[in-house]
């Protein structure tokens, strides 16, 4: 009797020994995670989803090396409302910021203090944090300043307007001010803002070490408009190999506005080497995590933020940015918020694999906090895509997804299963038709079916008027400025 309670107590020993030892090696292997957004990206202008123009070999190897989701979504076809629902975990019906609405004298609408943002929940969990790139939700000293949000250190763009030129006289180092010399006046353009921001981005990298986990946010502003590019052996390559219509903007110079978008003799090549530049910069922050040790247990994903744009003398269709999809930016079509997605991490994520899990950016934050260990906030609208990356344990999944977008007089978008629902102005109009699709027939939505599906199309109308939470702030249909 003796003996067997002592079996009894040593095998209880052993096992909760064996469980802090399991918990203790999770709490070691929790991994640094390395967030890619690329700006206004369509689905179809990288390698990996069959663009044939412009060299991506380093997002490409990113995927082969990884898993791709084909079917991934952005959180709206929009900078702002997209980048908040990514943060908070919201769709575009709940999420804060649903607009690009600019605030003076440099900003857009602060994100508010009561929302828990995807990095506050890293940091809190003993994550270092760093975003890279371009902001967009709150001034500089505001609730919605990212040093507020839940990021120990900022360097780029706080205000999305300023970031419509890539030779903007200052960029902001949390909150200092840095007054780029060479291009005062929008006359000299010579300091070319995002090599800037990649210093700090690849010093932030080097600066870790495997002891603590890190979060780094990359929100690169390319290939975002105005084209402009260095002239520099990338951009040289594409020289010379498309028919060139040469774009008349408002160019640099004394008296130049800081949301024009210059002119560009190349408008084709300079669009291609923005995006070979940045597969260049995902290039070296691979190899800068591999130099440091640190890519056997970093998680690096890559997406855009929205479709691809028209603006500052860009061409989709010459590219087929969309891929097969119908859509640009500002639709809630496919191609305005379907996304390139892929992500890496060796020896957990299987190379070379494809996962059709529906999901969208308010996914990322309960994703990230159950690798984190981090408790997942209440009321949120994101579930975790854990299952789905490193193919084990049971993958939930979405009964809807929704989107919503506030200009244009106001769009919204259901996706259901294989269905998809659009409405179009429908803050004018709540009781517009709303056009349905067979997405596993008709990707392209060239078909509308609501006729023949009434129920089905009436059924995601009802989804669409559920989804969407009144904003006092942004009002639907209205246009921030």
């Amino acid at each position: 009797m003796i003996i067997k309670k002592f079996l009894v107590l040593a095998s209880l020993t052993i096992f909760i020994s064996l469980e802090n030892l399991y918990a203790q090696k999770a709490k070691t292997r929790r991994p640094n995670i390395v967030f890619i957004l690329a700006d206004d990206l369509g689905y179809g202008d990288v390698g990996f989803n069959g663009q044939k123009l412009i060299r991506t070999p380093n997002i490409d190897r990113l995927a082969a090396e990884g898993v791709k989701f084909p079917q991934f979504y952005a959180g709206t076809s929009v900078c702002a409302p997209s980048r908040s629902s990514l943060l908070s975990g919201k769709h575009t019906g709940h999420t804060y910021i649903r607009g690009n609405k600019g605030v003076d004298p440099e900003g857009q609408e602060p994100i508010a203090d009561s929302v828990v943002t995807v990095a506050e929940v890293l940091k809190k969990a003993g994550y270092v944090t760093g975003a890279f790139g371009k902001w967009g939700l709150g001034p500089v000293g505001s609730y919605g300043d990212p040093n507020k949000q839940g990021f120990d250190q900022f360097y780029g763009y706080n205000c999305q307007s300023l970031a419509h030129r890539y030779y903007p006289d200052h960029l902001w180092d949390n909150q200092k001010k840095v007054v780029l010399e060479e291009n005062q006046n929008l006359i000299y353009n010579k300091q070319y803002a995002p090599d800037l921001i990649q210093k700090q981005a690849l010093d932030f990298v080097e600066s870790r070490n495997a002891k603590e986990p890190f979060f780094l946010f990359l929100p690169y502003i390319l290939p975002h408009a105005e084209l402009v590019v260095p002239e520099d052996s990338i951009f040289q390559y594409y020289k010379g190999k498309f028919d060139e219509e040469p774009y008349k903007g408002a160019d640099y110079g004394a008296g130049a506005k800081d949301g024009g978008y210059a002119s560009q003799k190349y408008p084709h090549a300079a669009f291609a080497a923005m995006v070979s530049r940045l597969d260049l910069y995902v290039g070296q922050i691979l190899d800068k995590l591999k130099e440091k040790g640190l890519d056997k247990n970093t998680l690096v994903i890559f997406t855009s933020d929205n479709g691809p744009h028209i603006e500052g003398g860009a061409d989709p269709v010459f590219f087929h940015s969309s891929g097969s999809f119908k859509g640009v930016k500002r639709d809630l079509y496919e191609g305005g918020i379907r996304e390139p997605f892929a992500a890496r991490w060796p020896g957990v994520i299987k190379p070379g694999t494809t996962n059709n899990f529906v999901g969208a950016f308010w996914d990322i934050l309960p994703t990230f906090a159950e690798l984190a260990g981090a408790r997942i906030p209440a009321h949120i609208d994101g579930i975790s895509f854990v299952p789905s990356m490193t193919g084990t344990g049971i993958q939930k999944k979405h009964d809807h997804l929704y989107w919503e977008f506030h200009e244009q007089g106001g769009r919204q978008a259901v996706r259901q299963g294989n269905w998809k629902a659009v409405k179009l102005k429908a803050a004018e109009n709540p009781n517009a038709p709303v056009e349905l699709y067979d997405l596993s027939k008709d990707s392209a939505e060239r078909v509308n079916v609501a006729t023949e599906f009434p129920d089905k199309a009436k059924e995601l109308g009802r989804i669409m008027k559920q989804s969407h939470i009144p904003s006092a702030i942004f009002p639907f249909g209205k246009e921030g400025k």
